[in-house]
């Protein structure tokens, strides 16, 4: 990674249909546990669609946390690129997102703007029934989706500093928005 090159964390899903908001949860654990340096934009995309667009064309390096709908056993944790998801060889729908996010990441690189890299890393929901919170087993993953992020930022010579217990980055979302959190 050089200096300039700004990578974007996004976490995409609805907090309102348990484990689908994984990536939303996955994002605020995430800013209240590290120090996010200026070249590090990270984004709750909630259910935003094509409101993503501007943060997108922003980004060198994309990576996103999400649900995955895949034949797998629940918690399974999946990673893919852009690329490998267009190409038909893996038989997976990147939750309800998929779709969208891959025709704005389309509309993107229509206006030269698009990530140079996309990175996705998934996990396969037990719950998707309304309600709040995420189950258990989502919930237990959360760190190891945590480690393989910094595993991967550290691949670009991105190394994060974990705040003390108690701090929050001044990233971090307000305690009414991380509400849903502890649910």
């Amino acid at each position: 990674m050089n200096k300039s090159e700004t990578i974007g964390i996004l976490g995409i899903g609805n907090l309102l249909v348990r484990d689908e908001g994984f990536g939303v949860h996955f994002i605020n654990s995430f800013l209240n546990t590290y120090e996010i340096p200026d070249n590090i934009e990270v984004l709750d995309g909630g259910t935003s669609g094509i409101m993503l667009a501007p943060f997108l064309e922003t980004i060198d390096y994309l990576f996103v946390i999400d649900v995955v709908d895949l034949d797998d056993k629940p918690g399974a944790i999946h990673c893919f690129t852009d690329q490998e998801v267009r190409s038909g060889k893996i038989a997976a729908r990147m939750s309800p997102h998929q779709i969208g996010l891959l025709e704005i990441l389309d509309l993107c690189k229509l206006r030269d703007k698009a990530p140079k890299g996309v990175e996705m890393i998934t996990v396969v929901p037990q719950i998707l029934d309304t309600g709040l919170g995420l189950s258990e087993i989502l919930k237990a993953k959360l760190p190891k989706i945590t480690e393989m992020l910094l595993e991967s930022l550290q691949k670009r010579n991105v190394f994060l500093t974990r705040l003390p217990d108690g701090f929050a980055s001044e990233r971090a979302p307000s305690r009414e928005a991380a509400m849903f959190d502890n649910v």
